[in-house]
């Protein structure tokens, strides 16, 4: 019974061991999975072999991320330059108009408390700056690394595309090759398992997509309400920070509102909490519905997946949490897991 064991487990660990380093390889195999169905698209509707299927839809797909890394570095470099122009003046007329005032009032009524709510108010603050301080110093030192890691990322990168490419090239000769040392059974299940996956992903890049194009949506009309300037290149701003880890709405309304309300623009600050608020409440009544819809798991078990992974993996757990419901009711369907348990 326990030679049994020893191989497969001496394979897990292997492949354990070997992952990270293989991750490239992992992505680029789902990558073209993923495209598998252009590439049979073109093989079909054009009669094309399959090397100028692959060919064609691998360029499709460079295309796709040439336009993308474009659009945010554009976005990215015209809001730096943007705030080079700006941010002086704008620092210099926040502090004239705004901060002045307030430490003006704030300090008229410093001098009426307590003392010992003065020395506490004054340990806070202190407290306060070497956060921020340490929490600047932090940036700065992830800017470093990840400015370091830049030439590391790109030569992963490219050995990603090509392996992509590769993948397309053989999928079909993997597949037959695969398909000699399995079962009907086995085959059965594990395209079972495959097919399922790659509609859970596809399902999940489309809900990604509408969400994203909901909250461009509020955050353009909310902001044209307010009459802002820019809406368009703030609204795609805010999309663009949403789905980023850690951020989100709120990283960028929040502050913006509270810079309103020190500059005694009350009508934009209320509003911009108003917009804050709709979006989340909106996107989170949202999101169950659509994960679920598009990667065929239950409102419910997406919102407490969507939840749970959230709160035990962070951002990480949005993708982790429909992950692993979806694994399990494939593995489940397919007869590979089994739970007929009563109490």
């Amino acid at each position: 019974m326990l030679k049994k064991w020893i191989l497969p487990v001496a394979i897990l660990l292997i492949i354990l061991f070997l992952l990270p380093y293989s991750l490239p390889f992992i992505l680029a195999l789902v990558t073209a999975i993923l495209l598998e169905n252009s590439v049979k698209w073109f093989i079909i509707r054009f009669r094309w072999q399959r090397f100028r299927a692959v060919l064609v839809t691998f360029i499709l797909y460079l295309v796709f991320i040439a336009l993308f890394v474009w659009f945010v570095v554009n976005l990215v470099i015209d809001q730096i330059v943007t705030l080079a122009q700006k941010g002086p003046s704008f620092v210099t007329n926040f502090y004239k108009e705004s901060l002045i005032q307030f430490v003006d009032q704030f300090q008229h009524y410093f001098k009426s408390l307590p003392p010992d709510v003065i020395r506490s108010f004054e340990q806070t603050l202190e407290n306060s700056i070497d956060s921020v301080t340490q929490m600047a110093q932090s940036i700065l030192e992830w800017l470093f690394s990840l400015a370091t890691a830049i030439p590391g990322f790109l030569i992963e990168f490219l050995v990603y595309l090509i392996a992509v490419f590769l993948f397309s090239l053989e999928l079909s000769r993997l597949k037959v090759k695969t398909d000699r040392h399995l079962k009907d059974s086995t085959k059965e299940k594990l395209y079972l398992i495959t097919g399922q996956l790659n509609k859970a992903g596809v399902g999940f890049i489309k809900a990604q997509i509408f969400l994203s194009a909901v909250t461009f949506l509020m955050a353009f009309i909310g902001l044209s309400i307010l009459q802002v300037p820019y809406a368009v290149l703030l609204s795609i701003l805010i999309v663009f920070v949403d789905v980023l880890p850690i951020l989100g709405t709120g990283s960028v309304l929040v502050p913006w509102a509270v810079i309103s309300f020190f500059q005694e623009n009350q009508f934009l600050g209320i509003g911009l909490i108003l917009l804050f608020i709709v979006i989340t409440v909106v996107r989170r009544i949202l999101e169950p519905k659509v994960f679920s819809s598009n990667m065929g798991i239950s409102p419910l078990a997406a919102l407490i997946s969507l939840f749970v992974g959230f709160k035990i993996l962070g951002f990480i757990g949005f993708f982790v949490g429909p992950a692993i419901v979806i694994v399990y009711d494939t593995l489940r369907e397919a007869g590979i897991l089994k739970s007929r348990w009563k109490i």
